[in-house]
């Protein structure tokens, strides 16, 4: 079986810090980078695609409403011009960067409010969903399993890779349980790598109650913010490997190839 590892790393602002994206990046297959809408700025950009690039790690858009105050993380009702509109600028600024440095973006991956609000309504996970292939029908279109965005990517007969996310509990609706909730996280990294190890093998969503939601699996999310977050990952990573899953970059997986 294979699977990716990709984290959402460039995040530099008042409200994040990049301090583990080098140590991350030793770690992950495949890195969403910030466009500078939520977070990130050019040079940002720089550094992560050259420490990418020299861990074979694939780079991906990370693109999210322009809302630097709440980090992306605020719903914003935007008429659908203007979500296509922001998707495309973002892929293309970091494409821009990449190319300078020999690389492509090769897959695109909402971030915060704007991919929250795309799970859930399949109008607005059909505007990102043919904004990515105005730019190129190429492009891998990673979501979360059970999605909206699943569902319009793959009418669309995008390359769609679903993810679900290492550090995060789930409701029984195979959502994610709302940050807002003490539930919400999981910090300690043992439980978050049984946690991933369980739902990859049963191809099936762990929910906080231990109801299982069956669904695909391709990639799995690690966030790099946090004390734990290096360690979570490199642990997750290990106990994938001793399963028998075999780690790619989201491009070099043979299903999008």
């Amino acid at each position: 079986m294979e699977i990716n590892i990709n984290c959402d790393l460039g995040e530099s602002s008042k409200l994040h810090s990049t301090e583990n994206d080098p140590l991350l990046l030793k770690i992950v297959n495949s890195a969403n980078i910030a466009c500078g809408y939520h977070a990130g700025d050019k040079p940002t950009m720089e550094k992560t695609i050259e420490i990418s690039k020299k861990n074979n790690v694939s780079i991906g858009a990370h693109p999210s409403f322009k809302d630097p105050e709440n980090f992306g993380r605020k719903r914003l009702n935007l008429p659908p011009g203007e979500i296509t509109k922001l998707v495309i600028n973002q892929i293309k600024i970091l494409s821009d960067v990449a190319n300078k440095t020999g690389m492509k973006v090769t897959h695109v991956k909402p971030h915060g409010a704007l991919n929250n609000m795309a799970c859930e309504n399949y109008d607005l996970a059909k505007v990102i969903s043919e904004s990515i292939i105005q730019v190129n029908k190429e492009l891998i279109f990673l979501v979360p399993t059970g999605s909206q965005m699943e569902k319009a990517g793959k009418k669309l007969g995008m390359k769609v890779a679903v993810e679900i996310f290492a550090d995060r509990n789930y409701e029984d609706d195979g959502n994610l349980v709302s940050r807002s909730k003490d539930n919400a996280l999981i910090v300690d990294p043992e439980i978050a790598k049984k946690h991933v190890i369980k739902m990859v093998q049963n191809q099936a969503i762990n929910c906080y109650s231990g109801k299982q939601v069956p669904c695909e699996i391709d990639a799995i999310c690690v966030h790099g913010d946090g004390s734990s977050a290096v360690n979570t990952a490199k642990q997750i990573k290990e106990g994938l490997i001793k399963s028998g899953v075999t780690l790619k970059p989201l491009n070099k997986m043979k299903k999008f190839m």
